[in-house]
């Protein structure tokens, strides 16, 4: 509730008006649905009892979406995190990059932090301090925001492709959902992975686009800002040590957790046998200071193990499905 006002706002303040909106409530209980009923009564609002998740509140409100739609193609989901703020104009400009092509899956602008400068006044301070312009794999299959924590001096003006995007603020092409979407029973699929419950759904997701040969681009001319904590310092061992003491516990398990499940559905046995070295350096160093200094994240091993034949039935899903050769994926690890 405290940043949804300021991000409706920003929604409906857009030059670009011809929406929808269809907020998912995970069952909170600070005022968030009175609020919108009273200053915004033309949303449609599904309410959950409990908090069911980051990708099971998606996909619900991606298939309620779906019963107002007369047709799939031409049309586009933005998923849009609370907390998020968008240029007025952001969605004209993604909507008209993402309509110049028909294979382009997913877009997203240019994500700028902005944080609370005082908790009485509640005064917000956009930044140019960058949140994330787009996603970057590397061969130990580790994923970062490109650009994070950086200064925006104009070094990401560049429309280009990029891996993946932050389900923080991201637009889809509706068909590329369908396209991807995976069957978990006779009558159920999921678009996003419900499996994960939070955190790195978005870059499961981009995986999956990926094999089945759509383009993922970022869009420098689109703005938005997202309410993320402004890091200083360089990106090293010690800065990423002091984040991670910031992060809460559950966080860091389903981090963890998620990032395994990651590599067991969408790697390829090819992909995984020529990086080898690096995934296994890379993993092997993380379960050392685990062990030793977050023991409560290595419990994520025994969710691993109960939930491995659905990511393995996932998986043969996606490599039966998949549209490029192995190959054609690896250019994007770094």
């Amino acid at each position: 509730m405290k940043f949804l006002p300021d991000c409706l706002n920003s929604v409906f303040s857009q030059s670009y008006n011809d929406f929808s909106v269809f907020i998912i409530d995970n069952a909170s209980t600070d005022g968030t649905l009175d609020f919108i009923r009273q200053k915004y009564p033309q949303i449609n609002i599904f309410r959950n009892n409990k908090n069911i998740g980051f990708g099971a509140a998606h996909n619900q409100g991606i298939k309620i979406a779906l019963l107002d739609l007369k047709k799939i193609e031409k049309t586009f989901i933005l998923i849009i995190n609370s907390d998020v703020i968008l240029e007025n104009d952001y969605l004209e400009k993604i909507i008209k990059i993402i309509e110049k092509d028909n294979e382009i899956a997913a877009v997203s602008g240019k994500i700028l932090k902005i944080y609370t400068n005082d908790s009485e006044i509640n005064e917000k301070v956009k930044t140019q301090n960058i949140d994330t312009v787009g996603l970057k794999i590397f061969k130990s299959r580790r994923v970062i925001d490109r650009g994070e924590n950086e200064t925006d001096r104009g070094q990401y003006d560049s429309a280009e492709q990029v891996f993946g995007i932050s389900g923080a603020c991201a637009l889809y092409r509706l068909s590329a959902l369908e396209d991807t979407k995976i069957p978990v029973d006779r009558l159920q699929f999921e678009y996003f992975d419900e499996d994960f419950f939070a955190y790195k759904e978005d870059i499961d997701l981009s995986y999956r686009l990926r094999w089945r040969n759509w383009k993922i681009y970022y869009y420098p001319l689109a703005i938005c800002y997202h309410h993320r904590q402004v890091f200083g310092g360089k990106v090293n061992f010690k800065n990423i040590i002091s984040r991670r003491k910031k992060r809460s516990p559950l966080l860091k398990y389903y981090s963890y957790r998620n990032h395994l499940f990651l590599i067991i559905k969408n790697e390829s046995l090819i992909n995984l046998l020529k990086d080898f070295l690096f995934i296994f350096s890379y993993e092997f160093i993380k379960f050392l200071y685990f062990l030793f200094f977050e023991p409560k994240t290595i419990k994520a091993v025994n969710d691993i193990f109960r939930n491995l034949m659905k990511m393995i039935k996932k998986r043969q899903w996606i490599m039966k499905n998949k549209k490029i050769k192995s190959a054609s994926l690896r250019r994007w690890f770094n």
